[in-house]
């Protein structure tokens, strides 16, 4: 009897996203989608719970912590801002993931915004080598994104992709298996976020945390007018008597509050299709723009992205999971592929 059967390596593709990480199996597909974030004792990186206090668990700690508690977002705009951290959440995600399968460390491929640096991909690096990778293999978000939606990026046509993530936004016109045009815009669904706390503070004097902001963003947040107003009671702390009160808000202000940073977006696709080549935005006449991330739910913004550029607009199948599903797919061919992504090997 083969004592190794069953215990082959397990190729992961993992979604390192600002909000969610995901991780995707060679051959399963999309196993785990969690929250990134990570609870620690306040003032050291020990992960509380064994170090189990990860994802899901963690997520609900937010904003609700006691003193000798934090609940710690570790990337921000997309990359690690936090190095032990972001190693011990990796640690707990690949263990999740790999379960008893301690023999063979899995390979890698790890999603990054194209607008990477070379200090923030070494970081990545390290995170996923200390946390039990073998060996990591990078892949540009937005090239990841165009496969798990499906894009024909790898023929000689144009293929225009907005990833809309919690840091970060990525736009990329691609052709031939690669980007010929891109750009990476540090606005995306947290700034979008940001902008509905700074609209409750200067409106109603009244503080609310992050799960509340995107919980409005979620219910009744729009980039356009969908033709039907929508309001919602939110319950937050007042400034002023510092004592909890609830107010009622309608989807028309939030529009409003959200428009600079959907217009941020908005610039950033402008920026990129004005670069491409002619023959490439020939192309895109028929082709059109296609929206995945997080972001591309916002309701209204395919029409405000239409109405910008005059191209059609379509929102990815599961727009939430696609850089995920692009790395799995990315996996099903990893050994002819692999001369095309960055590596460890290279460090």
């Amino acid at each position: 009897m083969n004592m190794f059967r069953g215990m082959l390596r397990v190729d992961m593709g993992i979604d390192l996203g600002t909000c969610n990480t995901l991780v995707a199996v060679r051959g399963q597909g999309i196993v785990l989608n969690e929250p990134s974030v990570v609870a620690v004792w306040k003032g050291t990186n020990k992960v509380l719970k064994n170090g189990e206090a990860v994802g899901w668990m963690a997520k609900e700690m937010l904003g609700k912590t006691p003193g000798t508690i934090t609940a710690i977002r570790p990337l921000k705009d997309g990359v690690i801002s936090d190095f032990d951290i972001t190693e011990a959440m990796l640690k707990y995600f690949i263990k999740k993931v790999n379960g008893t399968n301690r023999l063979f460390r899995p390979r890698v491929v790890i999603g990054v915004p194209s607008g990477i640096t070379a200090v923030e991909q070494q970081a990545v690096f390290q995170s996923a080598a200390r946390a039990g990778a073998y060996r990591t293999y990078l892949i540009e978000e937005p090239v990841a994104a165009a496969i798990g939606a499906g894009l024909p990026f790898a023929e000689p046509t144009a293929s225009a992709i907005v990833d809309i993530g919690g840091g970060t936004t990525e736009v990329a016109i691609l052709s031939l298996g690669d980007m010929a045009v891109c750009e990476s815009l540090r606005v995306a669904g947290d700034d979008m976020d940001e902008a509905i706390i700074n609209h409750m503070k200067k409106t109603y004097n009244m503080m609310i945390g992050e799960q509340t902001s995107e919980r409005i963003k979620i219910d009744i947040g729009s980039a356009a007018p969908t033709g039907e107003d929508k309001t919602l009671e939110v319950r937050g702390r007042d400034m002023i008597s510092g004592l909890p009160r609830k107010t009622v808000i309608t989807s028309e202000e939030i529009r409003e509050a959200l428009q600079e940073p959907v217009q941020a977006i908005a610039e950033c696709v402008l920026r990129t299709l004005e670069r491409a080549e002619p023959e490439l935005a020939a192309d895109l006449v028929d082709n059109g723009i296609t929206l995945a991330g997080g972001g591309a739910l916002l309701r209204g913004l395919p029409t405000v992205l239409q109405n910008k550029t005059g191209l059609d607009v379509k929102i990815a199948d599961d727009p939430l999971t696609c850089v995920a599903r692009g790395t799995a797919i990315y996996l099903e061919h990893i050994e002819e592929w692999k001369d095309f992504l960055r590596s460890d090997l290279e460090e």
